[in-house]
């Protein structure tokens, strides 16, 4: 049996588009002898559709769409399509997350998805009711056990302990499935690739059951999918591999019981490619979804303008994005050469608008309110608030997409300007630490990525060995306000990420009265956040979607005195 994987990019909600997607990709897969396609976890509607999901005439219309899109597939295939189906059962939740068979012109099955995460990102638990009946597809060629996403993650042998109290896939073996097929919607973070081959290998040792993982790709609001879609014999190892980060039709031939060598794209090791695979995808597909084919950004001269700018170069095309220079009296000569010769590196457009005029008219306005006062950070973010306002006009005027270039370290301590450097509809590295930055601009300077053509530096050196400012008063560096980026970084890595204690990570070698002044920054920035445009999210903890603290809260303790927390536990 020939099996085809149709890794696809869907837009949520877009149902005439996704099913246009997948009516050619079945054209594709039965002209080149498939007996059955695959198709990622609400391939229909596109994943995840969220509070679509409450609108009764959206039900509606998915289910509509669905037996039209029967009708139009070719009658020999079979194909499997993720859609929501409604709980017709007195009780429990609306809706069902589902894949559906279609086969000559008709809906002959509908399975259930049994797991419905509600952590990080997801809240399926709001809208779907779990499955409870055996997912099983009995074709001539052999009996397939079926499981969306989720189903697959909870082998109480692969994790430390169970996150359900039912595991589908032991539960298909029961039934002598003869192959596991996942479709899913699983989210880019860093390493996720490999701990998910690492979970397919075990599973198909297990059982000696091959498996095919099917997944999606493309950006949806703040979060990436990078496809990535993999298959395994019953030995565990990969026999096929679909592109990452790009749409793709997989090929493979199921025979005597296993899964045959097919297609095995190389998987990216190189953290900083991976990153920027994400990042560039992520960008180019909010642009492209939300219907915006240019972009405009501040360039300060400063490392994290500068990335964000060879993101945006690479996602639409350098020609499409502008770049806004706004000096003011206390920006340095070299941050404007920086911000130029980048531009040129790229080859993209830039604009100069100095701000000092509006500086003394703030001033001025202002003068009787602030009589007797010392300057200070209101009167810093006063400027960053004008360069926001500018950027504003410009991409309201021209219908551009302004990008906000605040970087993960700045937004967890609300090293920000709310109203002013964070103004933007996308936030494209808000989940990337300034470390990372660094790490990413130097890669890019000896990788340099297609989408960019043959230079070989993209990134000015100068704007990677500067210290790091944001030039709102003379001879300011942000060292003045914060610890050096390698200690910040590693505190809130391992206070956000890592949910570590105080204690904790002062165990780890961090002095006390530094620890505690950036948990209580993290703290106070709550407020910042919830304001703050969608960022893209590269990790497990993004402030984002998945991240729900609350703004008005006081987190008092009782002191630790005679068993202090280890830091190892």
């Amino acid at each position: 049996m020939k099996i085809a994987i149709a890794q696809l990019n869907p837009t949520i909600g877009d149902l005439v588009g996704n099913a246009a997607a997948i009516e050619a990709a079945a054209t594709t897969a039965e002209q080149q002898g498939a007996t059955l396609l695959l198709t990622p976890e609400l391939s229909l509607c596109g994943y995840p559709p969220r509070d679509l999901l409450l609108d009764p005439s959206f039900v509606e219309a998915a289910q509509t769409a669905l037996e039209q899109l029967a009708t139009q597939l070719p009658a020999k295939l079979h194909v499997l399509v993720g859609s929501v189906q409604q709980n017709k059962a007195q009780g429990g939740k609306p809706l069902f997350n589902s894949i559906v068979h279609l086969h000559k012109g008709e809906i002959q099955q509908c399975f259930h998805k049994h797991l419905l995460p509600t952590y990080d990102v997801f809240d399926e638990d709001r809208y779907f009711e779990p499955g409870n009946q055996p997912n099983v597809l009995d074709l001539k060629e052999g009996k397939i056990g079926v499981t969306i996403c989720e189903d697959l993650w909870n082998n109480s042998d692969f994790w430390e302990k169970q996150a359900y109290a039912v595991d589908p896939v032991a539960e298909l073996m029961s039934y002598n499935v003869d192959l596991i097929i996942n479709l899913s919607a699983s989210p880019f973070c860093v390493g996720k690739q490999e701990l998910r081959e690492a979970m397919l290998r075990h599973h198909a040792q297990q059982y000696h059951c091959p498996l095919i993982y099917a997944n999606q790709v493309g950006g949806n609001d703040d979060l990436i999918f990078d496809g990535r879609s993999v298959a395994v014999n019953r030995q565990g190892n990969v026999v096929g591999r679909a592109n990452g980060f790009a749409q793709d039709l997989l090929f493979l031939t199921y025979e005597a019981h296993d899964l045959l060598s097919s297609r095995i794209e190389p998987t990216v090791t190189d953290i900083n490619a991976e990153i920027w695979s994400t990042l560039v995808l992520g960008l180019r597909d909010y642009a492209q979804k939300c219907g915006f084919s240019q972009a405009v950004l501040g360039l300060s001269g400063g490392i994290d303008s500068s990335l964000v700018a060879a993101i945006a170069a690479a996602a639409l095309g350098p020609e499409n994005v502008l770049g806004v220079l706004m000096p003011s009296p206390y920006s340095s000569d070299h941050s404007i050469k920086d911000a130029e010769d980048l531009a040129q590196n790229l080859g993209m457009p830039t604009t100069q608008l100095e701000i000092a005029p509006a500086m003394q008219t703030y001033d001025d306005i202002l003068g009787s309110v602030f009589a007797g006062t010392e300057p200070g950070v209101a009167e810093e973010n006063i400027q960053a608030r004008i360069r926001g306002n500018l950027l504003m006009a410009i991409a309201n005027k021209f219908g551009r997409l302004l990008i906000s270039t605040g970087n993960k370290s700045e937004m967890a301590v609300g090293y920000c300007t709310l109203y002013g450097d964070m103004n933007g509809g996308l936030a494209a590295i808000a989940d990337v630490p300034k470390t990372r930055v660094y790490e990413l601009c130097r890669w890019l300077n000896t990788n340099t990525p297609p989408e960019l053509g043959e230079q070989n530096i993209i990134i000015p050196e100068s704007v990677i060995t500067k210290p790091p400012s944001a030039e709102l008063k003379p001879g300011q560096v942000d060292q003045d306000s914060l610890p050096d980026y390698d200690v910040l970084d590693d505190i809130l890595y391992r206070y956000v990420d890592n949910h570590q204690s105080s204690q904790q990570i002062i165990a780890a070698g961090h002095p006390a009265a530094i620890v505690d002044r950036i948990i209580q920054m993290v703290k106070r920035a709550e407020f910042k956040r919830r304001q703050a445009p969608p960022g893209l999210k590269i990790t497990d903890r993004a402030f984002g979607t998945g991240w729900r603290m609350p703004i008005a809260a006081r987190t008092t303790r009782p002191t630790v005195t005679a068993h202090p927390v280890s830091v190892e536990t």
